[in-house]
């Protein structure tokens, strides 16, 4: 399949984008600890995030700017995603949030689930 073309952003709206993003990754993982679901500590510096789960693993999200992509890397591979009317996508179609879900599942052993803000 061929790579979906990226929307093409300005650099303030690809930081404001993945800034928001990351931030909504953060505000989920909090929300889960406050509920006593699962207990997933996380590093923000910069525009890079790191998750580590309980059994030492970890997934890390970055945003990478001179490409107008972000990436996220676990277990189960790394993907780079662009963005593409309004949504992240990597270079098959799927969804960085779904994505996202599927690894951090995978990486936690239980159903985990990213949703847009």
């Amino acid at each position: 399949m061929t790579a979906p073309a990226a929307t093409p952003l300005s650099d303030a709206d690809y930081h404001a984008q993945t800034h928001a993003l990351l931030a909504r990754v953060e505000a989920q993982i909090d929300a889960w600890l406050e509920a006593d679901v699962i207990d997933i500590d996380t590093h923000r510096s910069g525009g890079l995030l790191e998750l580590s789960f309980p059994n030492g693993s970890k997934i890390v999200l970055n945003t990478q700017p001179p490409l107008q992509e972000l990436w996220l890397a676990a277990r189960q591979g790394g993907y780079h995603f662009r963005h593409v009317q309004g949504r992240w996508l990597e270079r098959e179609g799927r969804e960085f949030l779904a994505l996202l879900s599927e690894a951090a599942s995978a990486q936690a052993g239980r159903p985990l689930a990213f949703t847009p803000a």
